[in-house]
């Protein structure tokens, strides 16, 4: 069973490569989201996160009119493939240090999967119908 197919959230919020930091901020505070992908000329390129604003700019007091987001962004992306499993997903989050993670489907980007969606899927498989846990 495709288990990533599930999670993938296919309607991921874009921003133009150009936009200024406030602009991001202010889209991911309206869509209560902690990413967006960056765009150019329609293609993705890279992804920014509260994580990017916080450490790239907050930390660095960037100022969030002029800033770009191209000057902050994560690029490239940092992907799976949707074929692959949740417990690998997570692993490669881990190894890599990031929470949110790029969906491909041969090789096409097509979505992504937070860390939170990975919580709720092994919540559901490991206390739910797949519990590893003892039976008292």
């Amino acid at each position: 069973m495709d288990f990533l197919n599930m999670l993938v959230n296919e309607a991921v919020e874009t921003i133009d490569h150009d936009a200024s930091l406030k602009t991001a901020a202010q889209k991911m505070r309206e869509r209560k989201i902690g990413s967006l992908i960056v765009t150019k000329k329609g293609k993705e390129i890279g992804i920014v996160s509260e994580t990017d604003v916080t450490r790239k700019a907050v930390a660095e007091t960037l100022n969030p009119e002029e800033t770009r987001i191209s000057s902050i962004m994560s690029s490239p992306i940092i992907s799976i493939e949707i074929t692959e499993t949740p417990e690998r997903a997570n692993d490669l989050m881990k190894e890599k240090g990031i929470r949110h993670l790029g969906v491909t489907e041969k090789g096409k980007f097509i979505g992504i999967i937070s860390v939170r969606d990975l919580l709720r899927y092994f919540k559901v498989y490991y206390d739910g119908i797949g519990s590893l846990k003892s039976k008292k």
